[in-house]
Formats: structure tokens, sequence, C-alpha cells
């Protein structure tokens, strides 16, 4: 998969989450089509150990913010106005979970904690970018959602409220920003081989279980995930709008 190009060079993009699993890859990929990338993260030696990773030069810019506070989000937008001077792809990869064993007897700061990261960062983010694309008369907005707002699975009962609420803002921000030209799509992937869920597919058990659940017989890799993104965010989904994309090996076929 590594020869499929998108036509992204000299596009802007805004990778949120992009220092580590499939951010990092969504980064390397775009500085690859010659983009020019603004990745960000919470923590300055995650980002600096994926800017030596990434070589991007003055095509890459890493700004630490988390996505739930506005200010944060507001002060990363400027960086990348003040550097790139426009944004033409916004990508709401940021993700995180607390394995909740029950969502009824979840504590509420537990909740708070996974929607505001997984739900309300993802809103911050794309009403700031929605304001400068509306600018523009363009732009592509990406979020990854995840089959787990689809179907309930241990362990993940909230995270998946988050990201069934991501598939639902997908669609009404695709409806109210049309008129600008603006693109809002989603991408909804199975387990990826990332730090994310790794302590689900390096248990052997838990992996086999799992694999078996696939017709695809395999787990998803960050690539799996990255070329449906980035096809989202070509040219060649201009006509594509409040849709989700689901990345699961034919698991939800079933």
């Amino acid at each position: 998969m590594g020869d499929i190009t998108y036509g992204l060079e000299g596009m802007v993009a805004v990778v949120t989450g992009g220092s580590r699993g499939i951010g990092l890859e969504l980064a390397r990929k775009l500085l690859g089509e010659r983009a020019k990338v603004a990745i960000c993260g919470r923590k300055q030696e995650n980002l600096d150990a994926a800017a030596a990773a990434l070589s991007g030069g003055e095509n890459l810019l890493t700004v630490t913010a988390h996505i739930a506070r506005e200010a944060d989000v507001n002060a990363l937008f400027e960086r990348v106005l003040e550097k790139f001077s426009r944004v033409d792809i916004l990508i709401n990869n940021v993700g995180m979970n607390l394995m909740t064993p029950s969502a009824a007897d979840t504590e509420v700061a537990q909740w708070q904690k996974i929607i505001d990261t997984n739900l309300t960062g993802t809103y911050i983010c794309s009403r700031r970018a929605a304001a400068v694309m509306k600018a523009q008369k363009r732009g592509k907005i990406v979020s990854i959602s995840s089959i787990a707002g689809r179907k309930a699975s241990p362990g993940m009962g909230i995270y998946g409220i988050a990201k069934a609420g991501v598939e639902m803002m997908t669609k009404v921000l695709a409806a109210e920003l049309a008129s600008f030209n603006i693109q809002v799509n989603a991408v909804a992937p199975a387990m990826v081989r990332t730090d994310f869920s790794k302590p689900f597919w390096s248990n052997k058990d838990i992996h086999e279980h799992v694999v078996r659940s696939i017709p695809l017989g395999r787990i998803a890799e960050p690539a799996d995930v990255v070329h449906p993104v980035l096809f989202l965010a070509s040219a060649g989904s201009d006509y594509i709008t409040g849709q989700t994309i689901v990345v699961d090996g034919g698991v939800t076929a079933l």
C-alpha cells in the first residue's frame, strides 16, 4: 500500500494525537505526500521523538496541546495559521480509554475524562477548524471513530458511547458545513496494532479469540486505517460527506 498517493502536495493538515500510533503514521504519510503537517500531543517528549522520527523539516510543526481545553486548541490553530497560513485538513485522531467493566457503575469523573478526550475534544477541534475552513470555502474534517461506537464491547462502554457521539457529530457537521464546501467524514476501525490496544493483541489468548471473529483473519495494521483517512482528506472524496467508513476486516458484516 506504500505506493498509493492522494494528491495532497502543499495541503496543510492538522493531526491531533500525532506523536504515536495511527496519528504518527498519518503524519508520516502526509509528509511523504509533501503536505505541511502540524501534530499535537500532551507530552513534549513524545512530540520530540515523533519529530525526530518524521524528519519533516519546515513542513512539520509540533505543538503541545490538550484538545479538551479550548485555550489549548485555540493556541494550536494560531500556531498553525502563523506558520502555514491556512488549514485544509483536520484529522481528529486523539483517543483514549480507561477500562470500565460496567458503565453503570463507573464514577462520573472517569466518565468525564473519557468523554472529554474522545468527544468534547473532537468537537472543540472541529469547531475551530470549521471557522478557518468556512472563510476559505473549503476543507476536510476526518475523525477516527471505532466499531466500539456501534457494538457494545467489554471494558469499552463509555469509550463506545463517546465514539457513537463522534459519528453523529460527523453527520451534523457535514450537514451544517456542506454549503461552505467542507466535507466531514469518519473512519471506524476495529482493533489496530498500536500501543492503544496492546493489552489486547499482546495477549496470545485474547489475540487468537479476536482474530477468530475477523473474516479477513488478522487485526488491522496502522496503514489499514491511514489509507481510508487520506482518501477522505483528498479531492477523491469531494462528493462524500457525513459518512463513516468501517475498517474492521469484515467483523460487522457478520
